[in-house]
């Protein structure tokens, strides 16, 4: 029985460049605006619904409002010729295939999947790569359920974009579980199942259920925490209130909790709008009253969320609605970075103004942080030594365990915006990971190329 009966249920309404004429509050905008919208909704996916529409977007402050900014293309997230090229193609009308070969070729110069998620973290058995997970720090394995790789809105920025274009070969995606309960009995390093994608709470309850419950019958290895990264709290939070599945998710929180495991809810919260409706309240309340930790995440991104006191209200709303502040972000080097990217000197400012706001109970918040192809890469501050100055750089996570916690530093540079664009400090001309970096890129080549003959010679045996 539904707790909460003063909430008024909504029907999920998908909206993207197919139906984008339905979204009334656009007759305002001029039609070259969404002309270009619907050019860039061609390379980079595009997708909303009406919660977001009638309730997050201030359409009194278009283009500039940061959920406007959030869910909606922008015409400068692509080249301006890369542009131009799908807007002719688009008002010329030309065949579905001409424009899906130009947006292809566009897509694969934004770099889809960086920090070596297909070439470094797909783990493999027996020489077997197994499609659908990732493994790159011991302690947390991640799983792409194959039903859950969409989301109830699509971000601009999202790192995963690359999901959710249709493209096969740049998908992860899996539905056999029994994959990843055989791993892990066999990985007792694994402490954590991240189920992630897209949005793993998009899927019907029956079909996440399909994914949970042989992890609850089966305890393999050393789980002890099962983790669900998601967007639904902002972007459809009828789901946990009122969707017809909704008692049925919150009984499958509860079994999971009564099972002995932590659960926790990676809340990808972005602006601190999404926390200010009814329904998003109502929906944080019924997800912890399940026993679940949610766990609020989200990159640093110009034009959303690039101001302290944003960050320091978000942090302050999440903790009186008994949610805590986990991580601060860089926005990863892919998809329309450019439009998005903050240079870390500005990531690190934003971040020290805010954390001076709050409490300490907001201070649970790591940031900024950089998810990097060597690990998650922290800029813990910046130093000045023999009167220059340096970042003071952390790793929270490493490919190599040893790493962890470690501090390195890198020459001060006020333009830089991702690792790779940094250099040693103090004359190294290289980082101390750099090394092992390249030797495990080489071995996962080699795996690969293992693979390819070892099928062709499979096809010959079966043609011989």
């Amino acid at each position: 029985m539904n707790c909460h009966q003063n909430i008024i249920p909504k029907n999920y309404e998908l909206l993207s460049h197919k139906n984008i004429n339905k979204i009334g509050q656009l007759n305002n905008i001029s039609s070259d605006f969404i002309a270009k919208i619907k050019a860039v909704s061609m390379v980079l996916p595009f997708r909303v619904n009406n919660y977001v529409i009638e309730e997050l977007i201030d359409w009194d402050d278009i283009p500039h409002d940061p959920i406007f900014q959030l869910t909606f293309p922008q015409p400068e997230m692509l080249d301006g010729l890369d542009l131009d090229r799908m807007h002719r193609l688009l008002n010329r009308g030309a065949p579905k295939e001409n424009i899906a070969s130009a947006a292809l070729e566009i897509q694969m110069n934004l770099n889809p999947h960086p920090a070596g998620q297909m070439d470094l973290n797909v783990p493999a058995e027996n020489e077997n790569i197994l499609n659908g997970m990732q493994h790159k720090y011991p302690e947390t394995v991640l799983f792409f359920p194959s039903q859950g790789q969409t989301c109830h809105a699509f971000c601009t920025y999202c790192f995963r974009w690359a999901q959710f274009v249709g493209l096969d070969k740049l998908k992860f995606a899996s539905n056999d579980i029994n994959v990843l309960v055989r791993y892990l009995r066999e990985h007792i390093e694994v402490t954590d199942v991240l189920f992630t994608g897209g949005d793993p709470l998009t899927m019907g309850t029956t079909t996440l259920r399909h994914y949970i419950e042989p992890l609850l019958a089966e305890k393999p290895g050393n789980l002890a925490t099962i983790r669900i990264g998601t967007k639904v709290p902002a972007y459809w939070p009828y789901r946990f209130v009122t969707d017809k599945d909704a008692d049925e998710l919150i009984r499958l929180f509860e079994k999971i909790v009564e099972s002995g495991f932590q659960l926790a809810i990676m809340f990808h919260c972005t602006h601190p709008r999404e926390l200010d409706t009814p329904i998003a309240k109502a929906a944080l309340k019924r997800i912890q009253n399940t026993g679940a930790i949610i766990r609020c995440q989200s990159p640093i991104i110009k034009h959303v969320n690039d101001d302290a006191e944003i960050w320091a209200e978000m942090w302050k709303k999440q903790v009186t609605l008994g949610a805590i502040p986990y991580y601060m972000f860089i926005g990863r080097d892919t998809g329309p970075k450019d439009y998005f990217k903050i240079p870390l000197v500005k990531a690190h400012q934003i971040f020290s103004e805010a954390y001076r706001k709050v409490s300490g109970l907001c201070r649970t918040v790591r940031g900024p942080s950089m998810s990097a192809t060597p690990g998650k890469v922290l800029i813990d501050g910046i130093a000045e030594i023999n009167n220059k100055k340096h970042f003071c750089l952390k790793f929270i996570q490493g490919r190599n365990p040893e790493w962890v916690n470690r501090i390195f530093f890198a020459r001060y540079d006020e333009k830089a915006t991702w690792l790779d664009e940094l250099e040693p400090s103090f004359g190294e001309k290289k980082f101390f990971f750099d090394k092992t970096i390249k030797k495990m890129k080489a071995e996962k080549k080699v795996l690969k190329l293992k693979k390819k003959y070892s099928l062709r010679e499979d096809i010959h045996t079966k043609c011989a």
